[in-house]
């Protein structure tokens, strides 16, 4: 699907659910999120203001506010054409697959981190 978006694109699956997936372009240095049957591209920074934006979603509001309003709230991410209409559950599995990308992330930083080191150990 990506590649039908831009050709250029060289991704990797970062992390995937049943809702959706985070795919890393190692080519233009962004992710690129797929979900609701649409794909938006985020580099990094403007990525972890989106999850930041989701994580702070009122879920509990949500759901005991009997207003009509409360039932969806709106999601604009910064420098993207893209809104998203979320509902509870889509939230909730939004909530999943960014911070499974997130989390395997940083599991990737860690492993880099610890093959340098050892590779200093060799060398010492």
């Amino acid at each position: 699907m990506l590649n039908a978006i831009c050709p250029l694109t060289n991704v990797e699956e970062v992390f995937k659910t049943e809702a959706g997936a985070i795919y890393q372009c190692s080519r233009k240095n962004c992710y690129w999120l797929e979900f609701g049957g649409t794909t938006t591209s985020f580099s990094v920074s403007d990525f972890l203001k989106f999850k930041k934006s989701i994580d702070n979603i009122n879920i509990e509001s949500m759901l005991t506010d009997t207003a009509r309003s409360s039932d969806f709230t709106l999601v604009m991410p910064f420098r993207t054409e893209r809104c998203y209409l979320l509902d509870v559950q889509a939230v909730l599995n939004l909530r999943e697959v960014l911070d499974g990308a997130k989390f395997m992330m940083e599991l990737n930083s860690v492993i880099k981190a610890c093959l340098r080191n050892s590779q200093l150990t060799v060398l010492a």
